[in-house]
Parts: C-alpha cells; structure tokens; sequence
C-alpha cells in the first residue's frame, strides 16, 4: 500500500463496543465510521444474537469499503464489539484484522484492543512452548490464550484479571461473551477507553466523539487497571491492578483523537488551543502576517497561537477530504506531487506573507518539507515552523508506527540541521513541561520526547538498542 504522508504518524487502531442496544450492527457501524482516523487499514465487528450466537464481518480497507447493507444484514444482535486497524510492524494481513472470533466448546469469545503489550514476545514463546498455536501476530490472541490457559471452562472476571496481570504495556481491550461485554484498561492509563449509556444500554469507545454521534450520554472512563463487566444485571468494577496512574500518551492529546473528544476530562481542541498560545509566549516569529495550521490536527493549535499574538488566522492550507488509501502504485510522477493530492497552498492568502506554519509534530521531516516547499512555490515570502510537540527522539513500543530510532529526523539531527533540510526560516518546538501546563496534569508519558518509558520494555527495546548500536558502528 501507498501511503501519502509516509512521514506522519499513525496510532495502531480503535475499539467499539456495544451492550444492550436494538440493531446494534447500525450504532457500531456509525460509530466505526467515527473513530476511522485510528485506523483506516481495516475493519470488523462481531454480534451475539439472542440465540447467543456470534457473527462476524472483517475486512481489509476503511469501514465503507468494508461493510455493506448486505453483510450488516447477517450481523444480528443487541450486543457487538468492532475495531479499525492500523498497521503497525508485522501486524498485516486480513489474520490480523480484528475482532478475533474464538470457537471454543465451553463458550466462543470475541477479543480486540487498542495498543501494545510489550512483553508479547516473552508470552508468546511461553505459549508456544505450552502448546498454543497462533493463528495471527496480534497481542490480542495472546490475550486469549491466556484466558483460555487460566481456565479451561467458562470464562469469568476473575480469570481475566489474573491473564491481565501478565500484561505489560498499554491497551484497551473489548472482551465479549455471549452474555457479558468486558471492558479493560492498562494500569499506567496509556490508552483512553470511555463508556457511555444509551437508554438501558451501553457505549464503550477509544474516543467520546462516538458518543456524541450515536446518541450515548458520557458516564466515566475506564479506570486504570480496571476491568469493567456489562451484563443485564447493569455495570460492575473490578481492578486487577492495584498499582494505578494516569500516563495517558500525550500523542493522544496532540495528534491522534479527534479535537471533539474528551480525555480523561479535558477536550482534546482545548488543550491543542492551549499548546498554540504557550507557542506564542515561549516561541513567537516577530512580525508575522499570518498564521496557518496543517489540517486537521493542527488547526487548533494555529487558532490558540493568532488569539493570543493578535496576528490573522488563514486558512492558507486546504486538504482534499477524498484522498486516503489506495493500493495502486501510481507512477512516479503523481508519486512526486503525492502531496498536492492531500494538501494545496492557497496563493492569494500566503503571497509575499511573512508565515507562522503551525504543525503537531516532525516525524521523518519528508511532510515537513513538502509542505514549506508548497508555501514557497505558493509566494509565501517567509515560512517560519512552529511545532506543537517537542522533538520525537525515542521510539514509541505503545501502538504508534515509530519503532525504531531510524523514524525520526530529530535523534539525528540539531533544531538548525532540521530546520535547512526542511527549508523553514526557522524551526522550534514546544516543551515538555509546557505539554504539562496545556494540559494543566501532573502525569503523561512522554516517552518519545524524553525517554522516560513509564514500562519496562523488556526486548523491545533491547532489539532497537542493538539496532541503532550497529548503525552507528557502521557510520551510517
């Protein structure tokens, strides 16, 4: 597959699940549709009818590829968890897409989450030399074997929180039965799971935006180290962990979630506005016309740098709303104006301008500086960069596509070295501590910017250490 923007970031996916709602395929259907920025790679749902049978739908491609009115029809059932993927590593393929629907003789299950458990390789070998047969990469069939290990009967509660203390990473995981949808939570909060009620019924999302569209009333969030049982008789709570923080990603804040979502209390616009004036305060480009932001995630942050600069908010950038996935090559030379297709400059607006260009973040540079050049061919007179994030050097093993150190532009390279190979005027990031303040939270993890993993790592990152070791030994 040809991506555009191969120099963006990308979050591994999203989860939905449903309980307790008439025609629940129709809801899960718009509310997939809803978080589609999580994922657009794939897409499935699976059902329990009343007969407590389960159905399931997947597919390779975006949900309105994926689903039809045909194949919804065969998704019958008040109660359904579904999920939007994103490719991360050696997790493609249609054996990845998920939910995995797991035929069982005490009871079949679905599973599907949202991260990445960093110990997977460890508890896979375990498993294998146990006897289990993996039919796919995902850490989601992991998880199911290790129920299945814990208790070779019925599942229950209790045998999902011990298979969850094994665990290491960030996730939310959806865990249906035919009677009971189980909702669960890291304990160090790195990934975001809400719940919301509709009627008698419930809602559970990676984002509260599907709340707004499919009618569900917010209620809580899924507590760190929690585990959350819908079932008729209402909610119940369990922890597994007693050891509980809230270091949610600060990607999720800056990038990922759509600016209508709500995190652990705060709105995702309102922090994204915040960390634009703290820009201006801590970072202002002195006479500046204008101030553009790159669509969509950075719109916010570009409002909150000209509200407090006084200088003029442009939209000096527009983005096609039509271009997304494809799997033919197009040829070189589309291949070359790839950008153009996704993003064009606005001449009359940026011409002979002095341009504050604000953007989320700097990942391999390749966007960056596509988009300078666009301004420029376009007349802007001055482009000066402002980025809404610190500087991404470490890798991120939590469900984001930055693996290795080799991703990232800024690891190699000063501020004024990526500022001339982007072609900027001049090029600074927010800070750390000022992320804290936008935010105004005491925990998050900011691992990429830092390093300050809030797991251990365990060969992940022992993988990658050796990686860039050789690297370096060998002047590249």
């Amino acid at each position: 597959m040809y991506r555009l923007f191969a120099g963006n970031l990308n979050e591994e996916c999203g989860v939905l699940g449903v309980y307790g709602v008439e025609n629940a395929k129709d809801l899960m259907y718009y509310g997939l549709h809803t978080i589609q920025h999580r994922g657009q790679e794939g897409a499935g749902i699976v059902t329990v009818d009343k007969n407590g049978v389960m159905h399931r739908v997947k597919g390779m491609g975006l949900v309105t590829e994926v689903f039809n009115a045909e194949n919804l029809r065969s998704l019958s059932g008040d109660m359904a968890i579904g999920h939007v993927h994103y490719t991360v590593g050696n997790k493609t393929g249609i054996e990845n897409i998920q939910p995995f629907l797991f035929h069982h003789y005490t009871g079949d299950f679905a599973i599907c989450h949202n991260g990445s458990v960093v110990n997977s390789n460890e508890l896979r070998r375990f498993l294998e030399d146990q006897g289990s047969i993996f039919q796919s990469t995902s850490d989601s069939e992991i998880l199911a074997h290790l129920i299945k290990r814990e208790q070779p009967t019925a599942i229950t509660v209790n045998v999902i929180l011990e298979a969850l203390n094994k665990l290491e990473g960030a996730f939310a995981y959806l865990i249906m039965t035919r009677d009971k949808l189980y909702c669960c939570r890291d304990k160090h909060g790195l990934r975001p799971l809400s719940i919301g009620t509709l009627g008698s019924g419930y809602v559970v999302s990676s984002e509260t935006c599907v709340f707004e569209v499919t009618g569900a009333k917010y209620l809580r969030d899924v507590e760190p180290g929690e585990v959350v049982v819908l079932d008729r008789e209402g909610l119940h709570s369990y922890n597994y962990s007693m050891y509980k923080r809230h270091y949610m990603c600060a990607m999720e804040f800056v990038y990922f979630s759509r600016p209508d979502s709500d995190i652990e209390g705060l709105n995702v616009h309102t922090f994204r506005k915040e960390t634009g004036k703290l820009i201006y305060r801590d970072l202002p480009v002195d006479d500046a016309d204008i101030v553009i932001g790159v669509p969509d995630s950075s719109l916010s942050a570009a409002i909150g740098y000209a509200e407090a600069s006084g200088v003029p908010y442009e939209m000096g950038l527009i983005k096609s709303k039509y271009i997304g996935r494809t799997f033919i090559q197009p040829s070189q030379e589309l291949r070359e104006k790839g950008v153009r297709m996704k993003l064009s400059a606005v001449p009359s607006i940026v011409k002979d301008k002095k341009v504050v260009l604000i953007d989320d973040s700097i990942v391999r540079g390749t966007t960056s500086k596509r988009i300078v050049r666009l301004l420029r061919e376009a007349g802007a007179k001055e482009v000066h960069v402002r980025i809404a994030s610190p500087q991404l050097v470490n890798p991120c093993f939590y469900g984001v596509d930055t693996t290795s150190h080799d991703d990232l532009i800024c690891r190699h390279h000063t501020d004024d070295e990526v500022c001339k190979m982007i072609g900027a005027d001049s090029l600074a990031f927010l800070s750390v501590d000022a992320l804290y303040e936008a935010g105004r939270r005491s925990e998050l993890c900011t691992a990429c910017f830092d390093g300050n993993y809030p797991t251990q790592l365990y060969s992940s990152i022992e993988i990658e250490s050796k990686k860039e070791s050789e690297v370096v030994k060998g002047g590249k």
